[in-house]
């Protein structure tokens, strides 16, 4: 076996090691840190498949931005993991239900999937040669030509569930004072302006 090889399977064990101690850690800094674990075992396997930008990709937006944001959120917050986790006993056989469910499901899947016998070319006919051009440019001609419309499409779903998720959790309070732009710009200032006629050595 190659260097390449043992290079596959340690980045392999260790990224399904990391996503499972991810979810069983009680501590969620502790999650946030495999978590993180799993996201630089994933660059290392991209690294093999010889996709370098998609392996930078992970390590600066993964790793450099989300993990330490959900790691600085985590630890700000300060949150009672152990009040949240007390009511968790009575929803338990409605998770191991739909848990069993979704095995079931897979398990179908799996055991019933065939290869198309043209589906070894119409993969390699989605991308050109790794000779001819570097991973990025083709990513970018996949992305910005041939699907554009589609990258255009999963982008507005991103701003309509953004979108959706801020109008849901928008509270307006009647104490805190808020800025009314339309009435700044509308404003006379004829009204706006207000002249005193102060006498000399009287007070405001």
């Amino acid at each position: 076996m190659t260097v390449a090889g043992y290079a596959f399977y340690l980045f392999a064990i260790v990224a399904v090691a990391a996503g499972l101690f991810t979810v069983m850690a009680r501590n969620p800094v502790h999650s946030v840190l495999w978590l993180i674990c799993a996201f630089l075992s994933s660059a290392g396997l991209f690294v093999l498949l010889g996709a370098e930008f998609i392996a930078m990709l992970m390590l600066i937006v993964y790793i450099g931005a989300v993990a330490v944001l959900f790691l600085f959120v985590v630890m700000m917050l300060d949150v009672d993991f152990a009040e949240l986790k007390a009511g968790m006993a009575q929803y338990m056989p409605v998770g191991l239900l739909i848990g069993v469910v979704i095995l079931m499901e897979l398990s179908l899947a799996i055991g019933s999937w065939v290869f198309a016998d043209a589906a070894p070319k119409m993969r390699v006919a989605v991308a050109p040669a790794p000779q001819e051009v570097e991973n990025t440019a083709a990513l970018g001609r996949l992305i910005y030509t041939d699907y554009v419309y589609l990258f255009q499409a999963a982008g507005l779903i991103l701003l309509v569930a953004m979108v959706g998720a801020i109008v849901l959790t928008l509270r307006h309070k009647e104490y805190v004072k808020r800025q009314d732009v339309l009435a700044q710009m509308y404003r006379d200032p004829a009204k706006a302006v207000e002249l005193k006629d102060i006498k000399p050595g009287q007070g405001i």
